[in-house]
């Protein structure tokens, strides 16, 4: 099954370009839920000292004013990439006052939906367009679920790349439309084998049970105030997490074929009603409580584990960007935060990550059926729940194959992906990374999820313990850094001007907010 991405990958290393790879674009978007002393969710706003959560490039929020995004620009190398998303949290960090940031993606001591502060932007009609977003959210889905914190891995291949693959493929297309073909034949594969990502990187195997606020549950008690699975991997991943819960019901189901299929289908569901949203309403007694009625607001509402993008030109809506210039990049968006590292992400997992997305890459990828759509959503809800049993199974070609077996093929079949991208390094941080993965894979003891256990059950601690834990040894981290003069000025400068660009867009609204959302659903 694996034969035409070993011929291909032979194909690039006989072309001895060792460096062909070198110019990959790689970025980073972590989620980090500011909480007060007792590990709660902070009421505070976001701390205008940091900037404006609108305009600011690398410091925002996302649903909530407690929900802080930290952004990496795109860079070459994969330790400038955890070199800057260290330096923007320990600016941000030794700028909080008596507040810290929660260590794991999950939440602790929710008191409620309205506890949780929906992000502010301001009163430009960008910015009333970014909060009137979430608060239809809230209204669909519920506010609990959208203060689930992840990470997102930003990935390019080289411009360089491209035309070498291109020929080597005998592949005749206009270039860019070759390169959006590629991508969504990667992110077919990324969804195919894409249960690996919580299996190897999930870090919450247990919730706090206030998460759930009193609703029943099939998850087993850990503790007094904590629910958990004991094979689990990512409940975030699982059916507690946010899930895109109209889809099935009203048979709108992002499309993997071509990016044209993906574009049409985003838009379909961007403008077909929904009944049950229609009776939230949209504008009741002048008050925004969504953008829309429709089964999505705008395409960012579809959640999938993977997303082509397209680098947005103004007020651009993100099919027509697609649909106009293709795909630039993919966003991964199925990690959780790394509970055990600082930073909510390390070295070896964004090495894995890059060979893993080139191998998605170099393997076939035919169209998804019905039938494999449904074994992928169920091997990624079973490996949420169950991955580290040994004796779990999964839908491999309409037939049962043991996750074990399944990750130890992938695992082989990445070796020659790692080798051919450690030519373009100093050593072999590739294979490296690889071989602390499949170490994983050979025991499931090794992964995080079973380590997060392992230390609540060494300590006598329940979730929301094992999280203050970790977050004070962070905070601890961050507080303890040395932040250049360079990096310091560079974040203030950033914080200043971020404000002044927020004034000018409120200034510069030209028409009301109604006629703004016309224009922008208008576009075509």
């Amino acid at each position: 099954m694996y034969r035409k991405a070993h011929r291909r990958l032979r194909r690039l290393i006989d072309l001895k370009q060792s460096q062909l790879m070198r110019n990959s674009s790689i970025g980073v978007e972590k989620e980090s839920l500011r909480v007060n002393e007792e590990g709660g969710i902070a009421q505070t706003p976001h701390p205008q000292v940091l900037g404006s959560a609108l305009t600011h490039p690398y410091i925002t929020t996302d649903y909530s004013e407690a929900l802080t995004e930290f952004i990496t620009p795109p860079f070459h190398h994969i330790r400038q990439v955890l070199d800057f998303l260290r330096d923007v949290q320990q600016y941000v960090y030794q700028r909080l006052d008596g507040e810290y940031f929660w260590a794991t993606s999950m939440p602790c001591v929710v008191a409620g939906e309205t506890s949780i502060p929906i992000a502010d932007y301001g009163s430009s009609n960008p910015g009333m367009m970014k909060h009137v977003y979430r608060v239809g959210l809230g209204h669909r889905y519920g506010r609990v679920m959208q203060v689930i914190a992840g990470v997102h891995f930003n990935y390019s291949f080289p411009a360089e790349f491209w035309p070498v693959y291109a020929e080597l493929e005998g592949n005749r297309l206009p270039l860019q439309d070759f390169i959006s073909e590629s991508y969504m034949v990667l992110i077919r594969n990324l969804q195919r084998f894409g249960w690996l990502v919580p299996y190897l990187f999930g870090a919450s195997p247990a919730i706090c049970k206030s998460f759930l606020g009193g609703v029943p549950t099939t998850l087993k008690e850990f503790d007094s105030n904590t629910y958990y699975e004991p094979f689990a991997t990512s409940l975030r991943m699982g059916d507690i997490g946010y899930q895109n819960n109209k889809e099935n019901e009203y048979g709108i189901k992002a499309n993997y074929d071509s990016l044209d299929a993906y574009v049409e289908s985003l838009t379909c569901a961007i403008e077909k009603p929904c009944p049950e949203y229609e009776k939230i309403g949209v504008k009741v007694d002048g008050e925004y409580r969504q953008l829309n009625a429709n089964i999505l607001q705008i395409e960012n509402e579809y959640y999938s584990t993977i997303r082509p993008k397209q680098i947005l030109q103004g007020n651009e809506k993100p099919t027509l960007a697609l649909k106009r210039r293709g795909v630039s990049y993919v966003e991964l968006r199925s990690l959780d935060v790394n509970a055990f590292d600082p930073l909510g992400i390390n070295e070896r997992q964004l090495h894995f990550l890059e060979c893993f997305l080139l191998f998605c890459l170099l393997h076939d990828s035919p169209v998804i059926s019905e039938q494999e759509r449904r074994a992928i959503d169920e091997n990624e809800l079973r490996t949420a729940h169950q991955g580290r049993d040994p004796e779990l199974k999964l839908v491999r070609n309409s037939s049962p194959v043991l996750l074990r077996d399944w990750a130890d093929e992938l695992m082989q079949e990445m070796h020659a992906v790692c080798e051919l991208l450690d030519r373009s390094s100093k050593g072999t941080p590739y294979c490296t990374a690889l071989e602390a993965q499949w170490n994983k894979v050979k025991d499931p003891g090794l992964t995080p999820s079973a380590r997060m256990l392992r230390e609540m059950r060494e300590r006598g601690e329940g979730f929301y313990h094992f999280a203050k834990r970790m977050s004070e040894i962070h905070r601890h981290f961050f507080n303890n850094l040395p932040l250049s003069e360079t990096s310091e000025r560079y974040f203030s400068e950033l914080a200043a001007k971020s404000l002044e660009d927020q004034q000018a867009w409120e200034a510069a609204d030209e028409v009301s907010f109604d006629d703004y959302l016309q224009r922008y659903f208008a576009q075509s």
